[in-house]
């Protein structure tokens, strides 16, 4: 998952993480990446990866993803694997779409895999007593758009989609006139 979902995209020295959970994709990300912030909202998730993550390169936030507690522009990319048909409902989604446009640095990348095969008896063994929205990869790209990103590249396959979206650079070039 991590190798396809970083395929062709470069998210930069400081990056965000929504949802690591118990941090099996953090550990394959900080291989590869020089910075990262885990955001979990689930306190004693946060605190177990926490305290097995002190001293790396990796530091854990307990948040909300449609509340960051981040400050605005600060991260060169935000990746999530599998996370966001976790978020309840559409309108709680782009919410999450909102708050990674405002903790992205401008030209920074949001990179996400999601699933799409909610219904094979795996997804349905596995999910069990969770919250699941699917994520419509049909609509997600206006979604990001909505929220104010750009370039946004989604693709399908039978069990997931990927999707790229960037935070435009020309808000720089505006805030500096």
């Amino acid at each position: 998952m991590v190798p396809s979902a970083l395929a062709d995209v470069q998210l930069g020295g400081d990056v965000l993480e929504i949802g690591p959970g118990d941090g099996i994709t953090t550990d394959l990300l900080r291989a590869k990446l020089p910075r990262i912030t885990a955001l979990e909202i689930h306190p004693p998730t946060a605190k177990r990866l926490a305290a097995r993550l002190r001293g790396t390169n990796v530091t854990v936030i307990e948040g909300d993803a449609t509340a960051m507690p981040l400050p605005d522009g600060r991260f060169s990319g935000v990746i999530s694997l599998h996370v966001l048909h976790h978020v309840p409902s559409a309108e709680l989604q782009d919410k999450v779409f909102r708050e990674v446009w405002r903790v992205l640095a401008p030209g920074g990348v949001f990179v996400a895999i999601d699933s799409v095969d909610f219904k094979s008896l795996r997804m349905k063994l596995i999910h069990i007593g969770d919250s699941i929205a699917p994520v419509n990869p049909d609509t997600v790209a206006s979604r990001l758009d909505a929220a104010g990103f750009s370039e946004n590249r989604v693709e399908t396959n039978p069990y997931a989609f990927r999707f790229i979206a960037r935070r435009p650079l020309a808000e720089r070039q505006a805030a500096a006139n």
